[in-house]
């Protein structure tokens, strides 16, 4: 697998000129016209923020999802993501920001920029952007352009990393558009989500396999693990583990009232390998041990 240590030595490789920083590059669609690393999965120690259209046949891959289609759409790529890049041509107006981590180092959007969870989404989740909201991404992209290419002070590199932090939230903010203008979707994802969740259960996999991870059932749903826990957050409050909690809880209280098996049993029989962990997040979400639960029943 092909590691990019350095923006120049990805600049080279993709035939672009050198950067005019090397620490950070602005790509607009002319220099991104063509560019092709074969099959071979590639990663890189750079952020990344595209806005692009493609053309049919090319191909941007990273997760477990092809970018194969031409409707204009803004992603995010972190340091030592898998991609594969091969015979990328893009359309109309494109732009891609690529940030090195280190261009980072000593200002707070070094631990910001890792607390927008849309950087571990899928190409499939990518964000798609209403006239008015490219006209703002553009804006942006321009601001920073002319920071990056004028004379460099003591002063450009916190007004280009203002610039990019105001990115990143308008892009938060337009996630959550997204979100809501999709909420059929995510109505249906909860429904979905329970269904894998029942199937799971009523076909043993728990004794057999254990407690099913998130991103177990965010692969069994074609999505991301963060995207998936964003979707259902957005839709009803809560996380994809908090529905995996409640679900499992829900089977422990009719076990406990519907058969004599210890706590100890009801636990394993759902998936738990330890048994006080079990105890533990029936009181935390239900206010009672499971001890307690089921003596209200028997009195």
């Amino acid at each position: 697998m092909k590691h990019f240590k350095s923006i120049s030595e990805f600049h080279r490789a993709c035939g672009y000129p050198p950067p005019a920083h090397p620490l950070l590059s602005l790509l607009t669609c002319q220099q991104l016209l063509h560019c092709s690393f074969g099959e071979a999965p590639l990663t890189t120690d750079f952020y990344m923020i595209s806005f692009r259209k493609m053309k049919a046949g090319g191909r941007f891959l990273y997760g477990k999802t092809n970018y194969d289609h031409e409707a204009g759409a803004l992603s995010f790529v972190k340091p030592r993501q898998v991609m594969e890049i091969m015979d990328l041509q893009l359309i109309e107006m494109a732009f891609v920001v690529i940030i090195h981590e280190d261009y980072l180092l000593g200002h707070a959007l070094h631990g910001e920029i890792k607390k927008y969870s849309f950087f571990d989404y899928e190409v499939n989740e990518a964000l798609h952007l209403a006239p008015r909201e490219e006209q703002i991404l553009w804006e942006l992209y321009h601001q920073i352009g002319f920071e990056y290419g004028n004379n460099q002070d003591e002063y450009s590199r916190d007004i280009i990393l203002t610039h990019l932090a105001s990115m990143l939230k308008y892009s938060q903010r337009f996630y959550k558009r997204q979100f809501l203008n999709r909420a059929h979707l995510s109505g249906s994802m909860v429904a979905r989500f329970t269904d894998l969740l029942t199937a799971y259960f009523e076909q043993g996999q728990l004794q057999e396999q254990g407690l099913p991870t998130v991103k177990y059932l965010a692969d069994k749903l074609n999505t991301s693990p963060r995207y998936l826990t964003d979707l259902l957050k957005q839709e009803t409050g809560k996380t994809a583990l908090d529905h995996l909690h409640l679900f499992l809880l829900g089977e422990a209280k009719n076990l406990l009232i519907s058969t004599d098996n210890t706590i100890a049993q009801t636990a394993y029989q759902l998936g738990f390998e330890n048994p006080p962990y079990f105890t533990r997040l029936f009181k935390k979400v239900v206010g009672l041990t499971p001890h307690e639960y089921r003596a209200q029943f028997l009195n």
